[in-house]
């Protein structure tokens, strides 16, 4: 009986394999050979399913981003109170969880972050987070202020881009330890509160 080859699961291992070696030591120290090493595979392995290294790079952090998405689902999916306030709370925390998987996929995208200078590929990746996340922001936002019985402001929209500009900013932060988590949370937690006071609007 033929061996049933999981194609996804070996390219998996081999984004985790760039993953590892760009948090130790930056996308410089990544290499065809060195994925082999890391993933414990022939170099082959690694050719037949990437043909370059930029396209190995570039899955890699096509995936890192996915990852960090699913994490925000995940937390809204398992969210106790889905009150609007409750759930923009939520899915913005989602970016300052101290948590190894976290801060290694934080880690890895500001490793990579370099190469969007000359990569259009990677600013592509790398760019503003999504519509779709962004106009599901902007809706939770119109939904607290109501709840709070103000009216939205129209501004819905930037405010929901500023939510995930500073969520990443803090985000990376705790990544390279230059915030600790709590800090991070507070630093989260005042914007939102003065994002829906109607006093600040």
């Amino acid at each position: 009986m033929p061996k049933i080859v999981d194609h996804e699961e070996r390219r998996r291992r081999l984004v985790e394999a760039v993953w590892a070696l760009a948090v130790r030591g930056g996308t410089e120290q990544v290499t065809l050979r060195k994925v082999a090493e890391e993933a414990g595979v022939s170099m082959g392995q690694v050719q037949h399913y990437y043909s370059s290294m930029q396209a190995l790079i570039a899955d890699a952090l096509t995936r890192a981003v996915q990852a960090v998405n699913a994490r925000i689902e995940q937390a809204v999916a398992s969210a106790g109170d889905t009150a609007p306030e409750a759930l923009l709370r939520t899915c913005l925390l989602a970016l300052v969880s101290p948590d190894e998987e976290s801060t290694r996929l934080m880690r890895f995208s500001l490793a990579v972050a370099g190469r969007a200078v000359s990569d259009p590929t990677m600013a592509r990746v790398l760019a503003p987070t999504d519509d779709e996340l962004l106009t599901f922001t902007a809706g939770l936002i119109s939904g607290a202020r109501l709840a709070r019985g103000d009216r939205p402001s129209g501004t819905e929209a930037t405010d929901a881009d500023i939510c995930w500009s500073l969520a990443t900013s803090l985000g990376m932060d705790v990544a390279l330890g230059y915030r600790e988590p709590e800090v991070a949370r507070k630093v989260l937690g005042h914007y939102v509160d003065q994002l829906l006071d109607a006093r600040h609007g």
